[in-house]
């Protein structure tokens, strides 16, 4: 088993950066709220079928109600408040970029609220990834234009403190339960939010196609599902800026992606990025035993 967790991480990065290929496909046909709370629905759906096909343990109403909260803050207000703003012409790299200052706002959380010890070399670690991304979005922030509003410059701020604040609330307080039945509950309350989203602001026009069914499918199964089972593992195993510096790598392997399904641009200067974001989660991931033998010293 730990074998198999030693994977974890990575397989997590790979496949939170393949969320772009189905935000890609889906806003061109569907107002982000609608696209949201039908994937969040259809979700939650699929996880209530899986909890009875495994006979999961039911949570208690204490851990239903940290779950929903959770996915409140991680699914509907991160993801909405990112579709949105993209929506309104906030530019991807730009929006990509202010997201990527997660790992560090985690890391204060994570000091404040769940106590744990972040070293100077963690510290720096979070920073020189946040250089890295940087320079690995530097060839997107040519052209901000009229999108950067105030209104999606605050989304994209929202989005950011949602993330944080629910990784830390699902830390403290939901990740006791069985991770099937809290990721459901996740869901119900990222539903919630969303189909209060879009029947107060959008008209819930939806143009189907083969580009939205296969952006549906994609987000539903790889990410809402998959990406998400092993961020809740992460999240329960491990410490939450170390998970959180992991974010520092998916502008790196969705440019990757990018360039070899899209034919996007991939200069050396944002090569060189790459490999000073891996160097920065390296540094903010710094195993746990050599951490605890540098406090005592």
């Amino acid at each position: 088993m730990q074998s198999i967790k030693r994977f974890i991480p990575a397989s997590f990065v790979v496949l939170w950066a393949t969320g772009f290929i189905g935000a890609r496909y889906a806003m061109p046909w569907a107002e982000p709220f609608t696209f949201l709370a039908i994937r969040f629905v259809l979700a939650a759906i699929l996880l209530a079928a899986l909890t009875v096909a495994l006979g999961s343990r039911r949570a208690t109403r204490a851990e239903a109600l940290h779950a929903t909260t959770a996915g409140v803050l991680m699914h509907g207000v991160y993801l909405g408040a990112v579709f949105w703003a993209i929506h309104r012409g906030m530019p991807a790299g730009f929006s990509a970029l202010i997201v990527g200052l997660q790992p560090l706002i985690t890391a204060v959380l994570a000091g404040k609220f769940l106590g744990e010890a972040i070293l100077p070399r963690h510290w720096a670690g979070l920073a020189v990834g946040l250089v890295g991304v940087v320079i690995v979005l530097w060839p997107k922030l040519g052209a901000i234009g009229g999108g950067a509003t105030a209104a999606t410059l605050t989304a994209s701020l929202v989005s950011v403190l949602g993330m944080s604040a629910g990784t830390i609330w699902q830390k403290r307080f939901a990740s006791g339960g069985d991770l099937v039945a809290a990721t459901m509950w996740q869901y119900v309350g990222g539903s919630a939010l969303m189909i209060l989203g879009s029947l107060a602001f959008e008209t819930r026009t939806i143009t189907l196609n083969g580009e939205l069914i296969f952006a549906m499918a994609w987000l539903v199964l790889v990410l809402s599902i998959g990406a998400i089972f092993l961020l809740m593992v992460m999240i329960r195993d491990g410490e939450m800026s170390k998970v959180a510096s992991l974010f520092y790598l998916v502008p790196a392997v969705t440019a990757v992606i990018a360039w070899v399904l899209f034919g996007e641009q991939l200069n050396l200067l944002q090569i060189v990025g790459m490999a000073i974001a891996t160097l920065g989660v390296g540094l903010a991931t710094a195993g746990q035993a050599r951490a605890k033998e540098e406090l005592k010293n």
